[in-house]
Order: C-alpha cells, then structure tokens, then sequence
C-alpha cells in the first residue's frame, strides 16, 4: 500500500512539473495566435496594406527560427530551467512592446522578439520533459506540449473575443485608454510572467546535472521523478555513459546521393513543408479577418475563430489516443483526404462572396458551408498532421543523425510557415477562392506523397530505424 501511494505521488509530482515546462508551450500557441484578434486593428491604426500585414505578422516566425536554433545550444550553457527563464522575460518583454508600438517597424522588431521566446520555447520545454519523465510515461507526457500549444491557441482567441465585446465590437474602439488590440497583444505578460514563476520553482533536469558535475542534485531529482525504488547508481551510471558516447550530429552526417542529402532527411523536411503548405496557420493567424473579408462583423469573426480553438484540442486528443492503436501513416492519410475535402469545399464556397459597396457578403447556403468545411479542415488537420507530424520526426531517423536531422526539418517547418504567412494577405485580396484551391492541391498531394514515401514507425525501435 504504501509503495503504491510512494507511486502515486512521484506520478504526481511528474505531472506537475511537466505541466509547468509546458506552459511555454501555451505561450507559443497563445503568442503565436493572438495575431488574429489584432490584424485588422494594427492594419487600420496604422493604415497599411495587406503585404505590411503580411509582413508584421510572418515576421515573428523569422524570430522562431533563430530562437529554435539558439534555444538548444542556451538550454546545454545556462540549463534547462534557465533558460525557461530567459524564455518567459522575453515574452513579458515582448508583450508589453507590442502592446505599446509607436510605428509598426517598432511593432514588428517586438514580433521578432517575441518569436525568438517562441522557438525558445519549442525546443525547451520538449527537451526537459522527455528529460525529466519516467520512461514508462514519456509519450503521454510528451504529449502535454503540444495539447499546451492547442489549449494556447484557444485561450488567445476567447481572449481576443472578450476585448473586442468590451471594446464594443470593434478593436479599434478605444479601451481603458489604449485600443482593444494593443490589449489583445498585452495579455501575454500574464501567462508569461507564471512561465517565469513556474521555471524558478521546478527542478533542473538530472541529465544536465549530470553534464555540469552536480551529480548529488541528479540523485536527487532522479529520486522524486522515478521514485525511491530505482537503482539510482545506475541511473547515474547510464546517463553518464550515454554522455560520454554521445556525438553531437552536424549537417555534414545528413549528405547523401538525393540531392546532398539522404532520402530520409528529404522525407522529413516535406512532411515539415506540407504540414504548413495546407494553409493551417492561416485559420489561427488570419481567420478573423478571413471572416470579415466575407460580410461577419469583428466580434463574431473572433467566436468563430475561437469555435477553430476548440475543434482544434478535440482533434489532438483524437490523435493521442490513435496515434499508438491505427498508426502514424493511416492518420495521416485519412487527415490528408479530409483537409483535401474540406478546403475545396471551401473555395468554391468562398467563390460565391459578392460585393455591394463597401461590403462583402456569402449567400445562403454558401456561408454556413464555408463556415462548416473551414472547420472540418481544422479538425482533419489536428487529428492528423498537427500530432503525427512531430511524431514521426522524434522517430524516423537513425539514431546518428536524428539530432540534426530533426533540427533540419523543424527549420524547413519554420521557412513553410513563415512563406504561407506573408503571402495569405497579398493572396487573399487578389483572389481567395483560388487561394484556397491552392491549399487543397497541396493536401492532395500530401496524400500521394505519404502513400509513395512515407513508411510506418508504429511498434518499431529508434535503433531499428535507418
């Protein structure tokens, strides 16, 4: 009995700090989405066009690059828990930046700030929870990242919502002395300012320990994470071992016949393109506007894209639990086939906008189709390629290379998303039915692609991988 409550309360104390490195995984959902509530707002308070739009809002994933490439080497310097810290001033900092811009070059430095704590934040937290977790619970655990971003993402867009009705409908409607967007921008000092005071309270990695001599402090975290049980000897000994073996990939390990480089490493950066090129992030970064664009006022533009949040966290918890029963291949081609689906519903529906004066109007049915496949398409995407994607990429490659093999990819990631992001605004205003159609064609061949190239890694070791 008391072995099993011994059990349960390092489980517990797990849960917690996983929880708590996770929570920048919120603010990159939260940071990266809170864009959509304040783009119509900065493009009239500034009076810009859609490629200035286009390029304040794409530019903070420039920023998430560099933060994703400096974040691993910070994390070995300074410490996991460290640079969580670093990570969460950043936001704070960055938030209050936007929120105060006097010239959107000023606000567009502080979008890059900001996307240098987001990439930051992608690779930390990741890094410290599979750190951390007992091996038995590393997959569900691991999952608490990306179920942070989805919640993240959700939480920006009721929040966005609530200043828009406070603000009277509109965000460029005067509130509490500043305009509803800059609030919208601001509130990320809040969940960044509990980042900071969570990654001061919970432990530091044993595996980092290790690496800087503090191998007391690692038996004693090793403790409260594994449990009293465990041959902590041995658990020193091994983390120990696998550091002194440990060779830290570089590009030049990814060359290969297939254009100077291995197939498989071409086969993660266009898993990493295509997740991008289906025009997801243009539902989470631009779907109010997208509604506006087609007659629905601001306020109820940002309820629908809340209404995307939630669909969104449905769709990962779908693909939690199936990801290990079905497979990573199938889920994907069956999220290709419904993303394909849905967005050429949806541009055709688009086509039927018509424009009387000033305003944009969808006839009935039109509108409540486009409405309807807008979000079958976040649901299919966030079942599918939102989970499996990251999935895939911690297991496909060899051992060898999987480092910088992945680190590759989750650039590519970056670039994809960063082209879809700048070029929707400037696309959407020359034609967006097209603009969509688009989007469906790269899902259909997302489909062809995974059924010709990629192979299933259900139930297979990582040292079986080559």
């Amino acid at each position: 009995m008391a072995t099993q409550y011994t059990h349960h309360e390092h489980l517990g104390h797990v849960v917690f700090i996983t929880a708590a490195a996770a929570i920048g995984g919120f603010l990159f959902g939260y940071d990266s989405a809170v864009i959509n509530g304040a783009v119509v707002g900065i493009q009239k308070y500034f009076d810009v066009g859609p490629v200035e739009i286009g390029f304040v809002v794409a530019i903070a994933l420039l920023g998430s690059a560099l933060g994703a490439w400096v974040g691993g080497g910070l994390a070995d310097r300074l410490g996991r828990t460290r640079s969580m810290q670093v990570a969460a001033l950043l936001f704070a900092i960055s938030s209050i930046g936007q929120m105060l811009p006097f010239a959107v070059w000023d606000l567009a430095v502080w979008r890059v700030v900001a996307g240098f704590a987001i990439g930051m934040a992608s690779v930390l937290g990741p890094a410290y929870i599979a750190e951390v977790a007992p091996p038995a619970y590393r997959g569900r655990l691991g999952s608490f990242q990306q179920l942070a971003i989805v919640l993240g993402i959700a939480i920006s867009q009721l929040v966005n919502y609530l200043f828009a009705r406070l603000a009277g409908g509109n965000v460029n409607n005067p509130l509490w002395g500043l305009q509803a967007w800059q609030w919208m921008l601001g509130a990320c000092v809040v969940p960044a300012l509990l980042y900071l005071l969570f990654a001061s309270t919970i432990p530091e990695s044993p595996r980092y320990l290790i690496m800087s001599g503090r191998t007391k402090r690692a038996r004693e975290v090793l403790a409260e994470v594994e449990g009293d049980d465990v041959d902590l000897d041995a658990r020193v000994a091994e983390i120990q071992r696998v550091l002194r073996t440990e060779r830290v990939p570089g590009v030049k390990d990814l060359r290969g016949p297939a254009f100077g480089l291995l197939p498989i490493v071409w086969i993660g950066i266009a898993l990493s393109a295509f997740q991008q090129f289906v025009g997801i992030n243009v539902i989470f970064y631009y779907s109010s506007v997208l509604w506006q664009s087609v007659g629905i006022n601001q306020s109820d533009s940002l309820l629908i894209s809340f209404s995307s949040s939630i669909i969104n966290i449905i769709g990962t918890f779908i693909a939690i639990s199936l990801v290990d029963k079905i497979g990573r291949r199938p889920l994907l081609l069956i999220g290709s086939a419904g993303m394909a689906i849905s967005l050429a519903t949806a541009a055709w529906a688009f086509s039927a906008a018509r424009t009387v004066g000033e305003s944009v109007t969808l006839p009935d049915p039109q509108g409540l189709i486009a409405l309807v496949a807008a979000n079958f398409f976040v649901l299919f995407f966030a079942l599918s390629w939102g989970v499996v994607v990251w999935v895939l990429l911690g297991e496909m490659f060899p051992n060898r290379i999987r480092a910088a093999a992945l680190g590759l990819a989750a650039a590519a990631q970056w670039v994809a998303n960063w082209l879809i992001t700048v070029t929707f605004p400037a696309l959407a205003d020359w034609n967006l039915p097209l603009t969509y159609a688009m989007y469906a064609l790269f899902a259909l061949l997302s489909f062809i692609f995974v059924a010709k190239w990629v192979k299933e890694t259900k139930g297979r070791k990582l040292e079986d991988m080559g």
